[in-house]
């Protein structure tokens, strides 16, 4: 019995083979339709972000681990449609056992992000255990295990300060634009897909901090929008993502986190409605990319993606560290108690025989004889540090 993970991250591969593995939910549940095919696979969650895709797998049994590898390799080998000939051999991570627990863990509380302690990793987390469950994916061994992570990450986000000042790629993405052509404050803002759940962040991040005149891409309705935070109501224009390249000649900066397998700003349109030589930044919040890199060739236009974040992640990363120490004790703690659940519930079968067996000797001799019986049965049959620690244990409890 064990737990296994498959991960292709941000540690391991760049933004271009990450691409390859954004898979849409209704790809993601397909693929882990096909893992839990496998004879050993038990139960499976997929959890896919902008920064990772992990597949994790439950299998009953011993000596599995290869072969579900080998499995899971195969089937996200086979997904990769888009580009069937990138070998993946070098970017992905296998993990089993222990250090597939404590991964988990340290990905729920945001200790394995791009940028430490980020708060949107718990909910995807939360986001794909839910997914796996109500599709009956996932059962009592993953259920139990994305439960434990869960708890311990809200308990890192409250107990320590990993969070306190949080810190999102979002909210990276907009320091990063304002670096690039100066404060915000009056600047013309263009967000595309501010009605997902990133780009909903970027607006309220913008609006609450940084007070340009925002100009939000809608489908169906134009004119103002009203936002609004526990103390504030924000304001801002929506206008026609059809018509989001004629307004262009006015923005300094463009914003684009949306799910879309297609550009959402392409080379030939931009450099058609633009003004030569201005300052603009183009920031990409999307995997697979929103934006064409080629926009960047264009003077005095930068276009930047989510990899080119990570230098200020790095920068907010060393301060956040100081709070690791606290966090992983934490996580620990839980770790120890999930894997103790764990070790209990393989053994349920024994402990009911063994019961069974006491009660049977309790009826025919009596309590003390069915209890000698079970303490010399344990001497007779275990090694002596197997003993030494039944009896230290027998000794705290």
């Amino acid at each position: 019995m064990s737990i296994q993970l498959i991960s292709i991250s941000h540690k391991t591969a760049p933004l271009h083979v990450r691409e390859l593995f954004a898979f849409s939910e209704s790809e993601q549940l397909e693929i882990m339709g096909k893992i839990i095919q496998s004879p050993v696979i038990e139960e499976t969650v997929i959890i896919a972000t902008c920064n990772r895709t992990e597949v994790y797998t439950y299998s009953d049994g011993d000596n599995n681990d290869r072969d579900v590898f080998e499995w899971v390799q195969n089937v996200l080998t086979d997904s990769i449609h888009k580009d069937s000939e990138t070998d993946i051999s070098g970017v992905i991570r296998f993990y089993y056992g222990n250090k597939a627990i404590r991964h988990l863990f340290e990905v729920a509380c945001g200790l394995d992000s791009m940028v430490i302690g980020e708060d949107q990793i718990l909910g995807q987390v939360k986001n794909a255990h839910k997914q796996a469950m109500e599709n009956h994916l996932c059962g009592t061994y993953l259920n139990t295990f994305f439960r434990y992570a869960v708890t311990a990450a809200k308990k890192v986000k409250t107990e320590t300060k990993l969070s306190k000042t949080p810190v999102s790629t979002a909210s990276i993405c907009i320091k990063a634009a304002e670096n690039y052509v100066g404060r915000l404050a009056g600047k013309n803002v263009m967000i595309i897909g501010a009605s997902g759940k990133i780009g909903g962040i970027v607006v309220k991040n913008l609006l609450a901090d940084y007070k340009p005149n925002l100009f939000a891409t809608a489908r169906n309705f134009k004119g103002t929008k009203t936002v609004s935070d526990s103390h504030h109501h924000y304001e801002y224009t929506q206008i026609s993502y059809e018509e989001r390249y004629q307004y262009l000649k006015d923005m300094d900066v463009v914003i684009s986190a949306t799910s879309s397998p297609h550009y959402t700003m392409t080379y030939e349109n931009v450099i058609k409605h633009i003004v030569p030589g201005k300052k603009m930044a183009f920031m990409d919040l999307a995997v697979p990319l929103d934006i064409e890199s080629r926009i960047g060739t264009i003077e005095n236009v930068g276009c930047f993606n989510i990899d080119d974040f990570s230098k200020v992640a790095r920068d907010n990363n060393d301060k956040k560290l100081e709070e690791a120490g606290a966090a992983r004790d934490i996580l620990e703690e839980y770790e120890i108690e999930f894997k103790k659940w764990m070790l209990f519930q393989r053994s349920l079968n024994t402990m009911r025989r063994v019961k069974a067996e006491m009660i049977a000797d309790y009826e025919e001799k009596g309590i003390e004889t069915a209890i000698d019986k079970l303490f010399y049965r344990v001497r007779e049959s275990v090694q002596v540090d197997e003993l030494e620690n039944f009896l230290a244990c027998l000794e705290r409890v």
